[in-house]
């Protein structure tokens, strides 16, 4: 997923906890093997260069490749593995892969964890006890600089945009890159949508924040590539459970 992964986990170490954390690793580098579009022998290259088929892949790819097609009937189209003219899970696959490495956590007795992938991160539990998880959101126009912060317990919080990409995300509807938006930061309970919903909200541009007004338990905040006076009128429209 050309991207580096951190655990941050509040529980006292026990063999249960470091065979998940074992465990969890390993998934991540299996759900690389499988979906990276860098690796010519991964599942998803050999797809995009019809070597195979759906019915010859593993059973995962097969689920994510399903949950991609709800995120794009969701988002109305502005999510497509297919954006770029060629077959790209990216947009969930990284989102889902760190929810499932947290619930494996959670499963095993690491009830308070924080997963981050590139910056996606889902959270489970507290930071420490009473103390909810406190996420920066990077500034697109400033490297280095945090925009807002985000707190909340049991929550994920995913980031679409130039930050750390540069502009990646393709318009389905006109094959061309996004510039609307600089970043989309989008919260909510399941990182698997989050990220779905990042990736889409980049791809509206500026039409992305009523849209998500429409979207239940997930919330965004968008920073446009307008004026200066324009963006601080997305923030402050877009700041909902999202705070400086």
């Amino acid at each position: 997923m050309g991207t580096v992964f951190s655990f941050d986990i509040r529980h006292a170490a026990s063999p249960p906890v470091e065979r998940a954390l074992r465990d969890a690793v390993a998934l991540l580098h299996h759900v690389d093997e499988l979906f990276s579009t860098y690796r010519p022998d991964s599942a998803v290259s050999r797809l995009a260069r019809n070597e195979t088929t759906l019915d010859q892949v593993p059973e995962m790819v097969t689920e994510v490749l399903d949950l991609c097609m709800e995120a794009e009937r969701r988002t109305g189209g502005y999510f497509s593995t297919r954006a770029g003219g060629r077959l790209d899970p990216s947009g969930l696959v990284k989102g889902w892969a760190v929810e499932a490495a947290s619930t494996i956590l959670h499963r095993a007795g690491a009830h308070n964890s924080c997963v981050n992938g590139g910056g996606d991160i889902q959270c489970r539990g507290e930071s420490a006890p009473g103390r909810p998880w406190t996420i920066g959101i990077a500034d697109p126009r400033q490297p280095g600089r945090v925009l807002a912060t985000v707190t909340g317990c049991d929550m994920a919080v995913a980031t679409s945009g130039t930050a750390e990409r540069g502009h990646h995300v393709i318009d389905p509807h006109t094959g061309v890159p996004a510039r609307g938006l600089l970043s989309a930061t989008v919260t909510g309970r399941h990182l698997t949508w989050a990220d779905a919903y990042a990736t889409a909200a980049c791809a509206r541009g500026t039409t992305a924040q009523e849209w998500m007004t429409r979207v239940t338990g997930y919330d965004l905040l968008a920073v446009p590539a307008e004026d200066p006076a324009q963006r601080h009128a997305e923030e402050r429209r877009g700041r909902r459970g999202i705070t400086r």
